[in-house]
């Protein structure tokens, strides 16, 4: 199971992510969305598409950028369509 956390909260958990560029992908339903909000952010990876970006809210704070998806993949990573991938620099997975 890993487990992706801000400040000891849960933000995903799964058994079920899937590893790219040694990112793990967490699947939609793993993802703690009441804890997110859209960020206007976005950036191009060549081969996998144009990824979207979410913020964290967590306990009052905001985490900008924190985690990223591809909402319509390049075919070559159609595998993590909609799954969701986080800095980690700015959260704890285990």
């Amino acid at each position: 199971m890993v487990k992706v956390t801000y400040n000891g909260i849960v933000l995903a958990e799964s058994d079920k992510t899937v590893v790219v560029e040694n990112n793990h992908y967490f699947p939609p339903e793993a993802v703690k969305k009441d804890l997110f909000t859209d960020s206007s952010t976005s950036t191009v990876c060549p081969w996998k598409g144009t990824a979207a970006y979410y913020n964290a809210n967590v306990d009052g704070s905001k985490v900008s950028d924190v985690a990223w998806y591809y909402p319509t993949p390049k075919d070559a990573a159609s595998n993590i369509k909609g799954y969701v991938a986080f800095y980690k620099n700015k959260v704890t997975i285990t």
